[in-house]
């Protein structure tokens, strides 16, 4: 199984993306409680753009016991997919469970906040990414006024008189 999995991860990367779908979508049928085989299911599904299809695969690898990068590639798919449904909620339920498991993966909380957004949650949002931009950036010049975006970063209405 683990060969056939590698043999539709390679598909995928070759742009072959329906072959790899389908030959996943096979692996999943035969083998439905594999974590992994569902995980790249799901993600066979986002990359042709049937992210509705993609949904159950996630959270069935999720809920059999995915670890590791791959455990944080499938609550960052599952937000993301849901978000893009409209389901901003349950996109919302899975990036908190996913930050919970998995606080330092920046890519979750840059998800998170374009959920946020879609929530009207504008402040919880710019919070987020004004403060992974001031942490995670090169750029000298947001490094220099780090400190300070850092400050503002979950006062941005308030004013000082």
């Amino acid at each position: 199984m683990r060969e056939e999995i590698g043999k539709a991860v390679r598909l995928r990367k070759e742009g072959r993306l329906k072959e790899s779908n389908a030959l996943l979508v096979e692996l999943a049928e035969k083998h439905p409680d594999d974590p992994e085989v569902r995980y790249q299911a799901a993600w066979s599904f986002d990359v042709i753009g049937e992210e509705a299809s993609a949904v159950p695969h996630y959270e069935k690898a999720i809920q059999r016991g995915l670890s590791g990068k791959d455990r944080e590639g499938a609550y960052l798919g599952l937000g993301s997919t849901y978000r893009t449904l409209g389901e901003y909620v349950k996109s919302d339920r899975v990036f908190c469970r996913g930050r919970e498991e998995f606080p330092e993966n920046r890519a979750l909380q840059v998800f998170h906040a374009m959920t946020l957004h879609n929530l009207g949650h504008h402040a919880a949002a710019m919070e987020l990414l004004l403060v992974n931009l001031a942490d995670a950036t090169s750029d000298p010049g947001i490094r220099d006024y780090g400190k300070a975006i850092r400050f503002y970063a979950d006062k941005l209405d308030q004013t000082w008189t």
